[in-house]
């Protein structure tokens, strides 16, 4: 069964703390939580005091996906935030494997991100340092956008490289998760389902959450 990550972007922050409740009493097993800066991405959401206060509540695992220029700068800030796997972007530039050995380093899990235009083939080098690579299957910045088909062939490179190289790396899928295409999203190869408004925008989020983590059986 594939693992199911509620994006808290698209939560109602004005019931936060019931929106993780929810999270917490679901089959959901991780939070992802989208940290953007407005200049990386054309828009700004939250950083690390809102994951700090989430991180009180939460009991499962953190999954913190840096949408931000020199994420460098804040890796030891988002592990005392307390995330457990922390993702930067492939596009933000230079040193990366210096970056991913950082994070581990600081005791999280390593993950790296790549935009839709970014070749899966770009990361073969580093792999074995990747413990989850997020392809973007939507232009990052924004929740509720339609997923983009060529992401299908992505997901089927990423696996194709993990197993040839032998390595354990996650793949995770962020933007336009639906029930409707959820298995098919697991059959090209994905490990991690983000889902943002799937969730939070369905009668009963719970239900909503247990037909994706059944996707695939």
């Amino acid at each position: 069964m594939p693992i199911i990550a509620p994006s808290m972007l698209s939560a109602d922050f004005l019931k936060l703390g019931e929106e993780i409740e929810m999270i917490n009493n679901s089959e959901a097993d991780w939070f992802h939580l989208d940290v953007m800066d407005g200049i990386f991405v054309p828009n700004i959401s939250y950083g690390m005091p809102i994951i700090k206060q989430m991180k009180r509540l939460a009991k499962k695992t953190f999954d913190v996906h840096l949408m931000v220029e020199e994420p460098q700068r804040y890796l030891e800030d988002f592990r005392d935030a307390g995330a457990d796997y922390l993702t930067v972007h492939y596009e933000t530039g230079y040193h990366l494997h210096r970056t991913l050995t950082t994070i581990k380093a600081l005791g999280m899990k390593a993950g790296l991100a790549i935009n839709p235009h970014t070749p899966v083939e770009m990361v073969k080098d580093i792999i074995h340092e990747i413990d989850l690579l997020l392809v973007m299957s939507i232009n990052p910045g924004f929740g509720g956008q339609k997923f983009l088909p060529l992401t299908f062939d992505k997901i089927r490179q990423a696996k194709e490289l993990i197993l040839g190289k032998g390595a354990s790396t996650l793949i995770e899928i962020d933007g336009g998760v639906t029930l409707n295409n959820a298995a098919d999203i697991i059959a090209a190869g994905a490990d991690v389902l983000v889902a943002g408004n799937t969730v939070f925008s369905a009668t009963d989020p719970q239900d909503t959450i247990k037909k994706l983590k059944q996707t695939g059986k």
